[in-house]
């Protein structure tokens, strides 16, 4: 009775109050570096960006409207991000620092305690191509975490360019490289290795395969990745990981960083550094972000692009029960009383109080009514006489 569609859901009051906190935490610490919050449109173009958001086609929401036009629910935050960039922000200098704090829409086939609507908070660094770029999106990830008051959890940090060396010096042909890459999305690891025992190629082809699963740790990692591939682009791949790692020591973030060589996104428009968040107790990534070089050549603005994105339901799963010391008062009042109750309540409000005014006549159980609130107020009787 009264269902809502699939993968859609409901924010109570208390769970309401609390995602607010916890976005502005995070929110405070996105502006105090320097990034400026916007908004965008519920619904785009399929042609611009719900084409470009590198979401599965059967996950996109798509309506039709008046003039005929393709709209999509906004599916991510990046392709649009990338759309002012290129548009209303075009004659900005480089490099743009924008954040967002938004839901987005994918469609789900089956639920399965997925939502098909969620919040993600997250940042875009737009026109600045080097490491270092890579090492504040990290970084400034994990100082708006630490601030919402998680404590145990890990970025796992890989590189689009390594893999894809690797499976094209290795398999050459592409579909043969995205059965592999399909195997390391979903985490099947033993499927990976049963495929790989499989494959046509020599020995020291499948143990170079196979090796990329123990690919996790700390920068070590990266020197034994390097003796796997010969191509240029593999070795430097590899290079601008070490590079990153060094850089995020700088922002005393290390503790919460290791390799994981072995990472691979449903997203296509990444191109090198990608990275994966995760906390205890919660089975899905958190958020993830990386690097896309080319998203912005698509809207006819050439330029590098690094950010992340934090899913806010799935933080709040790892926060915990998080209670919330909020007071609230109550001013109870009869009908006679309702001008002095209204300036009394004024008076708590001005001290910052959050107050509710009940006429008592309005009251169906009393005790269970007065049993949510801090503090009660009793404006009954003769007028001026008051009973806390």
């Amino acid at each position: 009775m009264f269902e809502k569609p699939l993968g859609m859901r409901d924010t109570l009051p208390g769970l309401y109050v609390i995602k607010e906190s916890v976005r502005k935490k995070m929110m405070n610490v996105i502006e105090s570096w320097g990034y400026q919050f916007l908004e965008t449109p519920t619904l785009e173009f399929y042609e611009t960006v719900g084409v470009q958001s590198a979401i599965q086609e059967q996950q996109l929401f798509k309506l039709l409207d008046r003039q005929g036009h393709t709209l999509v629910l906004r599916p991510d935050m990046t392709a649009p991000i990338a759309r002012i960039a290129a548009s209303k922000l075009m004659k900005e200098s480089l490099p743009l620092r924008l954040a967002y704090s938004a839901n987005v829409f994918r469609a789900q086939q089956h639920e399965g305690g997925r939502p098909a609507e969620f919040e993600q908070i997250g940042i875009e660094l737009i026109g600045d191509g080097t490491i270092s770029a890579d090492a504040e999106a990290i970084a400034l990830m994990i100082y708006a975490l630490k601030n919402t008051g998680l404590k145990d959890f890990k970025i796992s940090i890989g590189h689009i360019g390594f893999i894809n060396a690797l499976f094209g010096e290795i398999l050459g042909k592409e579909e043969r490289a995205e059965k592999l890459r399909r195997y390391l999305y979903e985490k099947n690891f033993v499927g990976y290795r049963e495929h790989v025992k499989r494959l046509s190629l020599s020995t020291i082809d499948k143990e170079r395969l196979l090796r990329v699963i123990d690919l996790k740790g700390g920068i070590e990692k990266a020197d034994e990745a390097s003796s796997l591939v010969a191509c240029d682009s593999g070795k430097k791949a590899l290079e601008d990981l070490k590079q990153l790692l060094i850089q995020l020591r700088a922002y005393e973030v290390d503790q919460y960083i290791k390799l994981e060589l072995n990472i691979v996104s449903h997203m296509s428009y990444y191109t090198s550094v990608i990275f994966e968040l995760y906390a205890n107790g919660v089975g899905l990534p958190i958020g993830n972000g990386g690097r896309y070089d080319h998203l912005l050549e698509k809207f006819e603005r050439p330029a590098p692009a690094t950010g992340f994105g934090i899913r806010l339901d799935n933080l709040l799963e790892a926060l915990g029960d998080l209670k919330l010391n909020k007071d609230l008062y109550c001013i109870i009042f009869s009908r006679e009383n309702r001008q002095e109750a209204f300036r009394y309540a004024n008076k708590l409000r001005k001290e910052g109080k959050q107050v509710v005014m009940q006429d008592i006549s309005g009251i169906d159980q009393i005790d269970r009514f007065t049993g949510q609130f801090t503090d009660i107020y009793y404006f009954l009787g003769k007028p001026g006489k008051v009973r806390e």
